[in-house]
């Protein structure tokens, strides 16, 4: 066998070989990058106490151990609420297998939306519970801890309520790791990888 039919045999095996080692490696990296959950931190949520909707007293210790997806809204609310407690009920359905994430709303209205009215709304949305928690109480609390603590905004004055339409995302530490807006598709699969992601380190 001369050498040039030598060399040519030898390229036959080492492309596919070569090619087929970069494959495995950038499947490796990209899992690996994705385990690690290269998310930024945002802060922390801070302490407060409120109301559940089933008249318990939830805490900002409700936030340790499990990735929470949070949104604010009000059952009166006849814009943004909606839509946005539909995609938040998509979510729980999305990750209803998993039992490292939960779903909590927070009422900016907490003067009309009591225990009862939002116990009310959350069967209108098929919210399970202890997996989807909607939180009431001191509207100096509720709004300190909106604007301060998830720096969301929020008012309500004589032109009515207005707040936030995005989803956060806080890990199993109580630390604000994304933003996603509810009206943007694509940002909302990126809150569900993210999601994933960070309950992958819990389950790990």
């Amino acid at each position: 066998m001369n050498k040039k039919k030598s060399f040519f045999i030898g390229i036959i095996f080492i492309v596919p070989l070569i090619l087929g080692v970069s494959i495995i490696g950038f499947w490796y990296w990209t899992t690996r990058i994705d385990k690690q959950v290269m998310l930024p931190i945002f802060g922390e949520v801070p302490s407060f106490s409120l109301t559940a909707e089933d008249g318990s007293t939830a805490t900002n210790q409700k936030f340790i151990g499990k990735v929470s997806i949070i949104d604010c809204i009000f059952t009166q609310c006849a814009g943004a609420c909606p839509m946005m407690s539909g995609k938040m009920s998509e979510l729980q359905q999305t990750f209803h297998n998993d039992p490292h994430i939960q779903f909590i709303s927070i009422s900016v209205d907490p003067e009309n939306d009591t225990p009862p009215v939002l116990t009310q709304y959350a069967a209108q949305y098929g919210a399970v519970k202890g997996r989807w928690t909607f939180l009431t109480g001191s509207k100096m609390t509720i709004f300190k801890l909106i604007t301060d603590g998830f720096h969301l905004e929020t008012a309500s004055d004589t032109n009515g309520i207005s707040h936030s339409q995005k989803f956060v995302v806080v890990d199993q530490r109580g630390a604000i790791r994304g933003y996603y807006d509810s009206e943007d598709a694509d940002a909302m699969k990126i809150l569900v990888r993210d999601a994933e992601a960070l309950s992958s380190k819990i389950a790990s």
